[in-house]
């Protein structure tokens, strides 16, 4: 039997406190890139430190990046 599968949402969904792994970038090339070159791989977790107003900040390795609503929203991830 197959273990079912996990929904994939928006990085913008996320609570704050919570932990999530990187499956798809639905952006355009350009955004793409960008993010793939600051550590948004796929596969790759990441805890939402704060998504209250204002930009989404994030805990990535070391990194804290705070990210606009609209690009946080074209990063699905998967709760772990």
């Amino acid at each position: 039997m197959r273990a079912p599968e996990r929904t994939l949402l928006p990085l913008s969904f996320v609570p704050a406190g919570k932990e999530v792994t990187i499956r798809e970038i639905t952006s355009g090339e350009r955004w793409r890139h960008r993010l793939l070159e600051m550590g948004f791989n796929r596969g790759t977790t990441v805890r939402v430190i704060s998504n209250h107003h204002g930009p989404l900040i994030v805990a990535l390795y070391e990194n804290r990046i705070a990210l606009s609503r609209g690009v946080a929203h074209k990063i699905l991830v998967q709760e772990e």
